[in-house]
C-alpha cells in the first residue's frame, strides 16, 4: 500500500509543478543518499554505478551503494564489515573509489589515524568489484598535521598519482592540495611531492580540500571545497580550479565558488563527478536547510554545466523533494543476519542471533555505560521510533534511544538520550559522557512484551512514552537533544542494550515511521 502511495505521490509532484531536476529518463530525488553521508564518492563500471561515504565511528565501515540511475540506491556491501583494520583507531572519513580496468580492480582510498603514531592517514584497500571482500593495503602517507581526502588519478602520460590534503589547518597552518607518483598496486608512493595549490583566496578561508580531478579536453579539472564544513556555523562551498598538466600550474577560476547554498541547500562540497548519457553529474553532500546538523551530511546530486568562457559552473538548483514515507523503516529481524543498514560502535564487537523470535543482542556497559548500540543514520527531522521487547526473561534493559555526542566540538565523548524496559520497570535516561540520569520511570506489567516509543519533532525535541493497553502513556516530554548533537556527523537512532557480561536484550520488531 505505502509503495502504491508512493508513486501516486511522485505523479502528484510532477502535475503540480514540484521542482523535479532530470537525469536522462530518470528524475534526481534529493536527497540521493538519504541521511548522514558525507564525503560522497561514486564511480561507473559498466553501466552501474557505485558509491560510498563516510562512516566516522560506526561499524561496519565505509558503506558501499549500487544503482543503476544515479537516483534509486541500495547499500549493497561495506569495505570493511569486520570492522577496522589493524593499524588504525578512528575518524574513519572520506572514501574515493577507483576501477582500474586494465587490471579489472576496484581500489577505495580512505582516511583513519594511525593507532601509532596518532596521525591523520590516507590509506588504500583493494577489491576484485565493489561487491567483493576487499583487502586492505594499509596507509600511504601520514604527515606531522594529518593527512586527509586522498583521490588518484593518472596524469597527461599515463602515470598513477595520489593527490590529498595536508590537514595543516588543524594547527593553524595553510593547507596544501599535494601530489606524488604512486605504484601500481596502490601499496607506496614514489618520487618527489608537489604541491598543487593551497588556501591562498580569502573566500576560501582556512582551507582548502576534499579534491575531485577529472579530465575534459585539453584541461584537467579539480574540484574542491573550502571554509568550515562540518557544525551549526558551517560556511562551507565549492570552487574549480583546471590544468593542462596534472602536476600544474592549477588556475583557479575567478568566478569561485560556483557551489554555494542555496533555498533548500547549505554548506555544499567534497563530492565525486560522473558521468552519465553525456552529461557531468557531481554527488557531493549538504545540510539540508530545515535538518540542518541534527539529520548530518546527505548525498545530493547536481548536474555540472560548462560556460562559453570553458568553465564548468552550477546552477545551484538542487531542492529537497524526497518524500518522507520513502524512509519508513520495519525489522523483525527474521533474516539469518542484520539488515546491513544497522551500525555499531567501531570499538565495539556485537554479539546477537537473529530468527523467527527476533533479536538476541549481546548486552554490555560499553560505550560510556551506553551499553551495546544497534544503529542508523537519521534521515528526517520529524518520525517516531516504536520498539517492541520481550521483558519476560531479560536481565538486561532492553531499549531505543538517540545517540549524539557530549558536545558539537571534535571528538566529543557520546551521549545518548532514550527509553528501556527491564522486566517490571520502564524509564526514560540520558547519558553525557558516562554520566547518567533517570529523567522518569514507571512500573508496568511483566508479559510477552512491552512497546515503547520515542517520538523526535524538529529534529531534536523528544517525547517518551509505553504503552499500556491500547493506550500510549508519556512518560518524558519535550526534551531537548539540541546540546549532543555531534560535530560533524548527524545523530544516530536504534537500539540500546545495557547489562552485565553474559545478558542479552530481546526485540521483536522495530518501526520507523516519517
Amino acid at each position: 500500500m505505502k509503495r502504491l502511495l508512493f508513486v501516486i505521490l511522485l505523479t502528484i509532484m510532477g502535475c503540480c509543478g514540484v521542482h523535479v531536476q532530470a537525469v536522462g529518463y530518470e528524475k534526481i530525488i534529493n536527497p540521493v543518499l538519504p541521511g548522514d553521508r558525507p564525503d560522497p564518492t561514486v564511480i561507473e563500471i559498466n553501466g552501474e554505478y557505485w558509491a560510498a561515504a563516510t562512516s566516522n565511528e560506526w561499524s561496519p565501515l565505509f558503506p558501499i551503494f549500487k544503482s543503476k540511475d544515479l537516483v534509486n540506491w541500495e547499500l549493497v556491501n561495506y569495505v570493511f564489515p569486520d570492522g577496522a583494520p589493524d593499524w588504525a583507531l578512528n575518524n574513519f572519513w572520506a572514501p574515493e573509489l577507483s576501477y582500474d580496468e586494465k587490471q579489472g580492480k576496484v581500489y577505495l582510498y580512505y582516511t583513519a589515524r594511525d593507532k601509532r603514531t596518532k596521525r591523520l592517514s590516507c590509506a588504500a584497500a583493494v577489491a576484485d568489484s565493489p561487491m567483493g571482500r576487499f583487502k586492505d593495503l594499509g596507509p600511504l602517507v601520514a604527515q606531522e598535521p594529518g593527512s586527509i581526502d586522498a583521490f588518484a588519478a593518472r596524469d597527461e602520460k599515463g602515470k598513477l598519482y595520489l593527490i590529498w590534503k595536508e590537514d595543516g589547518n588543524s594547527m593553524g597552518l595553510p593547507t596544501n592540495i599535494w601530489a606524488q607518483e604512486m605504484t601500481e598496486d596502490r601499496t607506496r608512493l614514489i618520487g618527489e611531492m608537489t604541491s598543487l595549490f593551497c588556501n591562498d583566496t580569502p573566500w576560501e578561508e582556512g582551507l582548502v580540500e576534499g579534491v575531485c580531478v577529472f579530465k575534459k579536453q585539453d584541461y584537467f579539472y579539480i574540484l574542491y571545497s573550502a571554509a568550515s564544513c562540518c557544525d551549526k556555523k558551517c560556511n562551507y562551498k565549492t570552487g574549480v580550479a583546471r590544468s593542462k598538466s596534472l602536476l600544474g600550474k592549477w588556475e583557479k577560476y575567478e568566478k569561485n565558488p560556483i557551489l554555494v547554498d542555496n533555498q533548500d541547500w547549505r554548506c555544499p562540497g567534497h563530492g565525486t563527478i560522473v558521468r552519465k548519457d553525456g552529461k557531468e553529474f557531481y554527488l557531493y553532500h549538504a545540510y539540508n536547510r530545515s535538518g540542518s546538523v541534527y539529520v548530518g551530511r546527505q548525498g545530493v546530486l547536481e548536474e555540472l554545466c560548462w560556460g562559453e568562457d570553458g568553465w564548468p559552473y552550477f546552477r545551484n538548483d538542487a531542492v529537497y523533494n524526497r518524500p518522507n514515507l520513502s524512509l519508513d523503516y520495519v525489522d523483525s529481524f527474521k533474516g539469518n543476519t542484520l539488515a546491513p543498514i544497522w551500525q555499531w560502535r567501531v570499538t565495539q564487537k556485537i554479539d546477537y542471533q537473529t530468527g523467527k523470535n527476533g533479536l538476541h543482542l549481546g548486552a554490555s556497559m560499553e560505550n560510556r555505560e551506553l551499553g551495546t548500540l544497534l544503529v542508523q543514520p537519521v534521515k528526517a527531522l520529524n518520525f517516531s521510533l516504536t520498539a517492541t521487547v520481550d521483558n519476560r526473561k531479560s536481565m538486561a534493559a532492553a531499549g531505543i534511544g538517540i545517540i549524539g555526542g557530549a558536545h558539537n566540538g571534535f571528538g566529543a565523548p557520546l551521549a545518548g538520550i532514550g527509553i528501556s524496559v527491564l522486566k517490571d520497570k520502564v524509564e526514560v535516561w540520558k547519558n553525557v559522557d558516562g554520566k547518567v540520569d533517570v529523567l522518569a520511570q514507571s512500573a508496568i506489567t511483566v508479559s510477552a512484551t512491552a512497546q515503547v516509543r520515542m517520538t523526535v519533532k524538529d529534529g531534536y525535541w523528544l517525547c517518551f512514552e509505553f504503552r499500556k493497553g491500547q493506550r500510549w502513556i508519556p512518560l518524558a516530554t519535550e526534551i531537548d537533544a539540541s546540546p549532543y548533537v555531534p560535530w560533524g556527523m548527524g545523530f544516530r537512532i536504534g537500539l540500546c542494550a545495557k547489562g552485565g557480561d553474559g545478558t542479552f536484550a530481546d526485540f521483536r520488531k522495530i518501526e520507523l515511521i516519517h
